[in-house]
């Protein structure tokens, strides 16, 4: 069985639908930046293609996480799962 860590750093989650033609992925990384903050990066596309990518910017790790976990369970909802 597959765990979630208390605050992971990196999630990739998956939504795969054959007969809907539908190979999704969704990827959430926290990193530290220059200036002593945290950025969320967030990526996402077709499975096997580069996709696209945003970054948000936070003051602290805890802010960061707080909307890493938000964003995580909105894509639960719709479907997505841990890749594996």
């Amino acid at each position: 069985m597959q765990q979630l860590e208390m605050f992971p750093e990196d999630i990739r989650i998956e939504r795969v639908d054959p007969e809907a033609n539908m190979f999704r992925f969704y990827r959430l990384r926290l990193m530290p930046d220059l200036l002593g903050g945290v950025s969320l990066l967030r990526e996402w596309g077709r499975i096997g293609t580069q996709g696209r990518y945003r970054i948000e910017l936070f003051e602290d790790e805890g802010r960061a996480a707080d909307a890493m976990a938000a964003l995580y369970t909105a894509k639960q909802k719709r479907g997505y799962q841990l890749a594996g």
